[in-house]
């Protein structure tokens, strides 16, 4: 199976161009045609000698990726659902925000970190997605507004679909280092967010890459009892190892730091954890910034429900009356599979359903499911 252009940085596209006898400036045309003119084949590079587009085609495609379902929400938010070149699905979500065209990102085919109320974590993970892969996701959301002659652009991107995108780390950082490049789509490393669930470990290396990416943390739970109920990693990284890394972070950059918290009814949201909440970020709260998650409803969870919007306020005054910045995140696509990893679940349940469906498809992935 060919491996997607869209994988190599532009570094890296160039050594590739030299190895292969072509000069730096042919690398450049090459990334011009990708990135500036997004084109679908390389036989559209008219500037390429036909024996160098050859050569390409022997060795790359340039879209890994089929589009499988598309859902539009009143709100203007586009849930994409792509389906890989080994048959998985991956979720790819557009959201129109004040500040720009904002799309979140899959890292992986599934997910183990095993946090009990996500729908991404309903299937374990199949495989990490490559560099290619990921940044696809975002030429196809362009290329959505291209072919109907919009005067859009992608302007925004959270790194927050299915999969914890420190496991996947150096197909990530790749990627950043591809659509943040002032030569192809320039994608601000401000207007970039990257979300972890807490590898501390890759947090630190990720604080010595000098990247000005923007860092987000699913916390979801101000102490080791709550978190380790809901967040398996927890186990391996409770809240001293990974406050212990957020900290290292934070001197190494000086980077604020977004603490992700999903809101569960009877289980997160109760006035004490607001206050120790307060107590585990005050020593920091000048650098931290709390943003409250209303919770998505997934059917193969039903122990969580989402917080009432009294609860939700009422939280969110106590951090604000502990010097915490925080805010109630915006909802967006509320009447399409709104959650992480719904799409994708409720389709391949459907595909297992049907008789016509591939049978290797249903023992791979509807077992998954099921199981």
């Amino acid at each position: 199976m060919k491996p997607s252009i869209y994988g190599l940085t532009r570094e890296q596209l160039i050594a590739w161009a030299i190895d292969n006898g072509a000069k730096k400036f042919r690398a450049t045309q090459i990334w011009d045609w990708l990135y500036k003119k997004r084109v679908q084949s390389f036989d559209e590079m008219t500037n390429i000698a036909k024996d160098f587009i050859a050569k390409l085609d022997d060795c790359f495609v340039i879209n890994p990726l089929q589009q499988r379902l598309v859902q539009e929400a009143k709100d203007g938010t586009v849930k994409y659902l792509f389906e890989l070149p080994d048959g998985m699905l991956v979720e790819t979500v557009l959201m129109r925000q004040k500040y720009g065209l904002s799309v979140c990102v899959t890292t992986q085919v599934g997910c183990n970190i095993g946090c009990t109320f996500c729908a991404s974590g309903l299937i374990k993970k199949q495989r990490d997605l490559t560099a290619g892969e990921i940044t696809a996701q975002i030429m196809l959301v362009q290329k959505y507004f291209d072919e109907r002659g919009l005067d859009e652009r992608v302007s925004h991107v959270v790194v927050m679909g299915i999969g914890e995108p420190f496991d996947n780390y150096d197909n990530v950082i790749n990627f950043i280092k591809t659509i943040n490049d002032d030569n192809g789509l320039a994608i601000g490393a401000r207007h970039i967010t990257v979300s972890t669930s807490g590898l501390a470990n890759k947090i630190r290396e990720f604080a010595e890459t000098g990247l000005q990416i923007n860092l987000a943390i699913s916390l979801h739970a101000p102490n080791n009892e709550v978190r380790t109920s809901i967040m398996r990693i927890n186990r391996s990284f409770p809240l001293e190892k990974l406050f212990e890394a957020i900290d290292y972070y934070i001197k190494t950059t000086n980077r604020r730091v977004t603490f992700e918290y999903i809101m569960l009814s009877g289980i997160n949201d109760r006035p004490q954890h607001a206050r120790e909440l307060v107590a585990l970020l005050r020593d920091k709260k000048k650098l931290v910034y709390v943003n409250l998650i209303p919770y998505n409803p997934v059917s193969e969870h039903d122990q969580y429900t989402r917080s009432s919007k009294e609860d939700v306020l009422a939280f969110y005054d106590i951090l604000k009356k502990g010097g915490i910045n925080c805010v109630i995140r915006q909802e967006h696509g509320t009447d399409i599979d709104a959650a992480c990893g719904q799409l994708r679940s409720k389709t391949m349940k459907n595909d297992a359903e049907t008789a016509s469906f591939d049978e290797k498809i249903k023992n791979d992935m509807y077992t998954q499911v099921i199981s």
